[in-house]
């Protein structure tokens, strides 16, 4: 993932979580925010969180970032493709809300079930870009 495809504005993620709609895909809980895509700006950009709660040793929370990391990057091509042909731009924010280590096979396949679910999503109309 490219610098400028990660959700790092402390301003957007504040805004995604006040105004963004979510679901739950256990283990992982989506936040995300449709709108229309404006020139210039990354048509699709993702954060990722591992809650202190169940891992306390920052090691863990990393393994499981990179895992989620490494999944999305391998299969967010199709959502971003369909985005851009809808000229509309997705924030969205994954957390792990397991309590155990993940497998990478358990991570790619719910990761895969997370991004279709998205690009169901994406085909609905945006809310009103503010």
């Amino acid at each position: 993932m490219g610098a400028n495809e990660r959700l790092k504005s402390r301003k957007a993620i504040d805004l995604l979580f006040k105004q963004g709609k979510s679901f739950s895909l256990f283990p992982f809980r989506v936040v995300y925010q449709k709108s229309v895509a404006d020139s210039g700006e990354e048509i699709l950009q993702a954060a990722f969180s591992v809650s202190k709660r169940y891992f306390k040793k920052a090691v863990y929370r990393n393994r499981i970032k990179r895992l989620m990391r490494e999944a999305y990057r391998l299969q967010k091509n199709e959502l971003q493709h369909r985005l851009q042909q809808s000229n509309r731009q997705m924030i969205i924010f994954i957390m792990y809300t397991g309590n155990e280590l993940p497998e990478h096979s358990l991570v790619k396949e719910k990761i895969a079930t997370v991004i279709k679910r998205l690009q169901k999503l994406s085909n609905e109309e945006p809310a009103a870009n503010t």
